[in-house]
Order: structure tokens, then sequence, then C-alpha cells
């Protein structure tokens, strides 16, 4: 069912370039082909909200959505305020140039850094795979740069429920080599919709806090 209604605000590399910072907002980052622009469209159940692709690298800037309750069900799940979604390009894979990928990383350093409004970092990692350097890296920067953030680990419906908690354990103990703590995790698809109320309920949580 959808709940939501989402509109697209703008697309940007640089601060100026974004929407202004009033609401609470969310990004999500992740390897080229994770599966991140599926999950998007998953969370706010619509499908083309964020374009999907088989070709890695396909979003270059911040894109930017404005996310609201279109049903008394979303506001009864304390989603009934309005909330921004920040799409970042994937790391990893993607067939660009040096200087493009220094670019990337100048635009996503400074939103992840000075953004602000932003309240979360979903970091999507594939759950088939194991534990991978730049996902780690990523995960490492995030901590040691204060950014909050949580592991949402995505196309959970690729393996079987064994497999599934054998890999997570697996990028536990990886991540337990230099984390006292651990982030909290989610174990999402975006074809059966798992883990969708779970990271729902999570930013209602965190809107509920909101002094903006």
């Amino acid at each position: 069912m959808q709940n939501f209604r989402a509109e697209h605000l703008g697309s940007g590399r640089k601060a100026e370039h974004w929407p202004k910072p009033s609401l609470p907002e969310y990004a999500f980052i992740g390897r080229s082909n994770v599966g991140k622009s599926s999950l998007v469209n998953m969370l706010v159940g619509i499908n083309k909200l964020a374009r999907v692709s088989n070709t890695p690298g396909r979003t270059r800037n911040v894109e930017h959505f404005k996310v609201e309750p279109a049903t008394s069900r979303a506001a009864e799940k304390g989603l009934g305020m309005a909330w921004m979604l920040a799409d970042l390009p994937g790391y990893g894979f993607a067939k660009v140039s040096r200087d493009e990928r220094a670019a990337w990383k100048t635009m996503i350093d400074t939103y992840l850094l000075e953004r602000e409004n932003l309240q979360c970092v979903f970091v999507l990692v594939d759950v088939r795979l194991e534990p991978q350097k730049n996902d780690l890296e990523m995960i490492q920067w995030l901590g040691e740069h204060q950014v909050p953030f949580v592991i949402a680990f995505t196309k959970s419906d690729k393996l079987s429920q064994p497999q599934v908690v054998s890999n997570v354990a697996l990028f536990k103990r990886v991540l337990k080599k230099t984390w006292q703590t651990l982030p909290t995790l989610f174990i999402t698809s975006s074809e059966t919709r798992k883990g969708r109320e779970e990271l729902l309920e999570y930013i209602a949580n965190i809107n509920a806090g909101w002094r903006g």
C-alpha cells in the first residue's frame, strides 16, 4: 500500500543547489548496484520515485526528495510530518573518470559533513557479498567524523535465510575488529518489502525529536 506522496526537490552538487534544510533529512548511500534506488522506492511506496538502472553510476548528484504522508495510516505510524530524503551517488565500480570520482568525493564529503539537517545516513550493503573494502571504509569514515548512520543490508530475498544470517554475522565479526559498539543493522529486500516497517519506524522516532 502506498502511504506517502513524494516530490523531487532538485539535483545538485553544491550546497547552494540543495533545498533549504528546513526538514529532517535522511541520506542513502552504498556501492553502485547495491539496490539503492529500489530500496528508496520501496520505502516510500512509489515505484518510480528514484531512477532504477542496471548501469552503475547513473546517480551523479545529490538528489533530494520531499516525503509526506498520503494516508491516515502513515500518520498513525508517527510519520505525520514531512521529511526529506537524499539519494547519493554510489561508490565502487562505476565507470567514470578519475576527475568525476574526485568531484563526487568532494560533493559527498561536503554533504555528509555540512548538511545541517541531516539526521542519519543509511549505508546500504549487499548481503550476498563478503565484507567489501569500500563499504568498510565508508562505515569507518562516518564513525570517525561522528556522522550518525545505520547499516541496511539489501537483497536478502536473493539468499536463503540461514545464508543471510551467516553473512550478517560475518559482517559483524569484521566490524567488531574496530568497533566496540556495533551500529544499528537492518535486513531489507525491495522485492519482498522486508525491513520497510522497521526503517520507517526508525525514521519516525527520529522525526519525533526534530526541533528544526
